[in-house]
């Protein structure tokens, strides 16, 4: 986007670009591995405006339900959480959620209901409560400028950190937006196990804050989806200190807009980086449906052809077999002409039309084979039915991807 600037966060980057914000990340024992960290804490230094989105299975994880207590009332200062353990559907979850916010409330000299809670892993097993809360005094006293250790500590199959940060004007102020996220497996978000949490030194009010997250989370985490398991676990939070000293956003006015447009851009980076590094895959694939009747419509029908296992495999395979592609649209749930639908694949070395009014064409299947063996796929679709558009974001499915769930537990 113009006037935004843009940076994958590495070290100084992610949460901590934003002024005023520290975090941590150590190794409490939830996960057998030392080498891993497993507890991450996010601080602001002063009381924020907070949103949340959530997953909408109806299952949900003990301290999701918790954080949507605590944020009834659009404030929050820090962010806890662990991963190695989802807390969803265990024994005493409640009441272990509300032990790691105890500790950490305690070391931060803060109100335990300013803290959002999260856990991702495995789902069932008690959590370790013991663990965490011997683990949050050297938590707090790790907090630093540093944005990689909570951005590996809340990694589960994770095989990269996943972190953005981007700066623009507001007001004649520069605004800072920061954000990490985990997520490689079980993401089928509807949200808004995938988490995503985010900071800002914007001056916005809890309403406009939570209204921007739900606008944004539609068009990113929404539309991302690696295998078609929504988890009990998924959110998106965001922290808005206020600090950057621009006019604080209480409208739908132009920094609203300047504000989402930036909120927009980390987002679309995080689902990408989620999509990307879905569990066994080797492929980023995008799915632009254009040419629909409604934005509606081409939101639907782009995740219904990205979370095709057909679609999925044939990508893996460097296939360009455009019949499947047609065939998820045609049970997407969206209206449109199925005899208009034209389609091509494209990537860096090129694009490819493989369907004109849902006819198939000729083309050089060597040619299309180089197409789809690029790390990054887009799969062009235009219904010809209207002028609105959306995108999808998935990955190819390939056999490790079952050996990686096959022995999740173990």
């Amino acid at each position: 986007m113009e006037n935004i600037e843009m940076w994958q966060g590495l070290s100084c980057g992610g949460i901590t670009a934003v002024p005023g914000f520290r975090v941590s990340g150590v190794h409490c024992g939830i996960r057998k591995n030392k080498g891993k960290k497993d507890l991450a804490l996010i601080v602001a230094d002063k009381m924020c405006s907070a949103a949340a989105v959530y997953t909408t299975n109806k299952v949900k994880s003990a301290p999701l339900v918790l954080t949507m207590e605590h944020l009834k009332n659009g404030q929050a200062r820090a962010i806890l959480a662990n991963s190695g353990n989802a807390n969803a559907c265990a024994p005493g979850g409640i009441e272990a959620a509300k032990e790691m916010v105890d500790a950490a409330a305690k070391e931060l000299g803060i109100e335990a209901t300013d803290i959002i809670v999260n856990s991702t892993g495995v789902i069932g097993v008690q959590l370790p409560i013991d663990a965490i809360v011997s683990g949050v005094p050297q938590l707090v006293k790790s907090l630093s400028r540093d944005n990689n250790p909570a951005a590996e500590a809340i990694m589960t199959t994770d095989t990269f950190q996943k972190s953005w940060a981007a700066k623009f004007e507001l007001d004649g102020k520069t605004v800072t937006i920061g954000g990490i996220a985990k997520g490689s497996g079980m993401i089928h978000p509807n949200m808004a196990t995938m988490l995503s949490f985010l900071a800002t030194d914007c001056a916005i009010s809890p309403e406009m804050l939570q209204k921007a997250l739900k606008d944004s989370a539609a068009i990113s985490y929404n539309q991302v989806s690696v295998d078609g398991d929504t988890s009990t676990n998924d959110m998106c939070a965001i922290l808005a200190s206020g600090t950057a000293g621009n006019s604080q956003i209480e409208t739908e006015n132009e920094d609203y807009k300047k504000f989402l447009a930036a909120l927009n851009e980390i987002n679309l980076k995080l689902a990408k980086d989620i999509a990307r590094d879905g569990e066994g895959a080797t492929k980023l694939l995008i799915c632009r449906v254009s040419g629909a009747a409604s934005t509606e419509d081409a939101a639907r029908l782009s995740k219904s052809v990205i979370r095709s296992s057909l679609v999925k495999s044939a990508m893996f395979g460097a296939d360009a077999n455009w019949g499947r592609v047609l065939c998820a649209l045609g049970y997407g749930g969206a209206t449109f002409d199925p005899s208009r639908v034209d389609i091509s694949f494209s990537s860096l070395v090129g694009e490819i039309p493989v369907c004109k009014q849902s006819t198939g064409l000729a083309f050089d299947e060597e040619i299309a084979k180089n197409v789809l063996s690029e790390k990054e796929i887009t799969i062009e679709v235009n219904l010809s039915d209207g002028n609105h558009n959306a995108e999808a974001y998935g990955c190819d499915l390939t056999y490790d991807y079952v050996r990686i769930n096959g022995d999740y537990r173990t």
